[in-house]
């Protein structure tokens, strides 16, 4: 409650945006925008449940994958409401509880994608770099580990950034950019100086991620420096095949990211439109393509797929025949 003492007395709500300048197509750009959602929710509750029930998938690599796709979940479900709600019904007005604690969410889950990706980076660093050590360090108890480790650093970090808004006073019924709560785009509506809390939030941003993406990429100059030492050729293009799905989820989170960062925080002349488009791109494309890339590119995720798919359909015979006779 002392997050909201002192901000809801001088606002009630917020107007979100879905595209700006396009409000007659919405109801056009509705149609991919939710057959974009209904892919992430479907893709990735599809590979936790496979995960889970799959007992030849219970190792590391796919712990993490587990833990990418629970977030890829979360972070979906956590923008679908408004987004939905501005495209189908032009429910424009959000308040300013639901847009804090809305944009409590949307950040905690980035962050936390990308301690996961970080997470994921590690283990193909073992997985290639020292095999013989892979399985008695990266344990059952370590994957846990690093997990719990994940979460505590993302609350540590997140409460401070919310508890901070308590200072400031907004301006009511502004625009947002965004058919979401962004941090970049809230703060610009502040009567104080938004360059403290916007600086701690590109602060925040630049330590978070992006010592998550140093970190993965000094990785991969281990892994290719590793690779590059396998004398067979057919070797390092199976290590290095091993990495093709990290790489695209780690090049379809930070790129997005990046670009919606400096197109909010750097050029403040950027169309409103294009800020938009970036937004959804950073918060769907991920959730939507890294199941379906992890499903096509992984052996073992697709015939485990193949399996559970073969095991419902040669069910639904028996039960006929059953209910048959």
């Amino acid at each position: 409650m002392l997050v909201f003492n002192n901000t809801t007395s001088s606002v009630s709500h917020f107007l979100l945006t879905a595209f700006p300048g396009l409000e007659l197509a919405h109801v056009w750009i509705s149609i991919p925008v939710c057959c974009l959602y209904v892919i992430a929710v479907l893709g990735n509750s599809m590979i936790l449940f496979v995960i889970i029930i799959e007992q030849s998938l219970h190792k590391p690599m796919y712990y993490f994958l587990c833990m990418l796709s629970a977030v890829d979940l979360c972070l979906a479900i956590t923008t679908l409401p408004t987004v939905l709600g501005v495209l189908w019904f032009h429910v424009r007005e959000i308040s300013f509880k639901a847009c804090l604690i809305q944009m409590f969410f949307v950040h905690t889950f980035s962050f936390l994608e990308s301690s996961v990706l970080v997470a994921m980076a590690f283990d193909r660093f073992m997985a290639i770099c020292n095999p013989l050590r892979y399985a008695t360090v990266l344990s059952d108890m370590m994957v846990l580990v690093i997990g719990l480790s994940i979460c505590i650093r993302q609350i540590i970090f997140a409460f401070p950034t919310n508890l901070a808004l308590q200072n400031f006073s907004f301006r009511g019924g502004q625009e947002l950019s965004h058919p979401f709560c962004y941090h970049p785009d809230v703060i610009k509506n502040t009567y104080s100086n938004p360059w403290i809390t916007s600086f701690w939030g590109m602060f925040i941003q630049l330590y978070l991620n992006g010592t998550d993406l140093l970190f993965i990429l000094f990785s991969y100059v281990l892994i290719l420096r590793t690779v590059l030492s396998i004398v067979a050729p057919k070797k390092q293009q199976k290590a290095l095949s091993t990495c093709v799905c990290h790489i695209c989820a780690v090049t379809l989170f930070y790129v997005p990211m990046i670009s919606l960062s400096l197109a909010h925080r750097l050029f403040s002349s950027t169309p409103r439109v294009v800020c938009s488009i970036l937004a959804n791109f950073y918060l769907l494309l991920p959730p939507v393509l890294n199941p379906i890339i992890y499903s096509l590119k992984t052996k073992t995720v697709r015939r485990a797929m193949f399996q559970l798919f073969q095991s419902k359909g040669s069910r639904g015979p028996n039960m006929k025949g059953l209910r048959g006779r």
